[in-house]
């Protein structure tokens, strides 16, 4: 008997074996994503290299090293436990220099999402000249610290510096802009937000491009004004880019390091010394290199905490 596929016979007395139908495309499918499966980890291959070398393995090393003695010189890499973790604890400078990095954070987080908020709303309301705007905004954010530090020091110095200058021609007494303990911290929180506003004004910015017009036409239809509409309309729609802006800020505050360090090198008498110069000066002057190591693991696990706790109501209203 014979079949309809010429390439199959039926043994007699039983019925043709049929192929299923879409088995040889079902074959041919599962092979080509196979092969896309292969071609993308081959894409992805030189990215998990880069990644694993300078990222992964440089953090298990640390954390590895954390438990140690090891110091910068190479004598000692002996394992000592949570030795490292206690004296941190017990470190007041490490408590100091922590305390400086949350009141740095706290001056500079709350006028950057201010301000930046303020420079978006306006340009976004319609100022005449909006490419100067926008650009003279956003222009400090591309300097480097090197730059911005060394343009801040000529204007902070002391009696020749170009803010004291103005003071004494309008015969006001000269600061100790970078000298003087209760006014290093505000001066290098003012240097932050004129250097690093311009992003979270970009953001902002972009948000309100998002925002429908149709909202506003209908606000305005039905008699809202300009403040009853930024209120009720602009302020709500803005909420959850303010909330990762607050994120994004805080993350950069607490990591402060090189304005500081260039500026006033922690400076006058350790006020302005974030926790991350002190892990620099433990590890690189003092040669401690384990010690230094639990100290950075020590900031990190209260960094990671403290986003994990601010997350949280974002993830409840999801």
């Amino acid at each position: 008997m014979t079949v309809s596929n010429p390439s199959i016979t039926a043994p007699a007395g039983k019925a043709p074996v049929r192929q299923p139908a879409g088995a040889g495309a079902a074959g041919g499918t599962r092979k080509s994503l196979r092969e896309r499966d292969r071609s993308g980890y081959l894409f992805v291959a030189p990215f998990a290299v880069a990644v694993g070398f300078f990222l992964v393995w440089p953090t298990l090393y640390g954390l590895w090293m954390s438990f140690t003695d090891q110091s910068l010189t190479g004598t000692g890499s002996e394992f000592i436990g949570f030795d490292n973790y206690a004296e941190a604890f017990s470190d007041p400078q490490v408590w100091e220099t922590l305390l400086h990095t949350l009141w740095f954070t706290v001056l500079s987080t709350v006028p950057l999402v201010l301000v930046a908020l303020i420079m978006a709303l306006l340009v976004h309301t319609g100022l005449p000249g909006q490419w100067v705007w926008r650009m003279s905004f956003f222009a400090p954010y591309l300097l480097t610290s090197a730059v911005v530090s060394a343009l801040s020091a000529w204007l902070f110095q002391p009696d020749i510096g170009l803010l004291d200058t103005w003071m004494t021609q309008l015969g006001l007494q000269p600061i100790g802009w970078l000298t003087d303990e209760d006014v290093a911290m505000f001066s290098i929180a003012l240097v932050t937000v004129w250097w690093t506003v311009g992003f979270n004004f970009l953001l902002y910015l972009a948000a309100l491009q998002g925002i429908p017009q149709q909202q506003y036409e209908a606000a305005t239809i039905d008699g809202a004004g300009g403040w009853r509409r930024l209120f009720s309309i602009t302020l709500p729609q803005l909420r959850t880019i303010t909330g990762v802006i607050v994120v994004l800020q805080l993350l950069a505050s607490l990591k402060v390091f090189d304005q500081i360090y260039l500026l006033t090198g922690g400076g006058p008498n350790g006020s302005t010394r974030p926790i991350l110069e002190y892990i620099y000066d433990t590890g690189f002057t003092n040669y401690r290199l384990g010690y230094a190591s639990a100290i950075s693991y020590v900031f990190f696990a209260l960094i990671l905490v403290f986003t994990l706790v601010r997350l949280m109501p974002a993830r409840k209203e999801a």
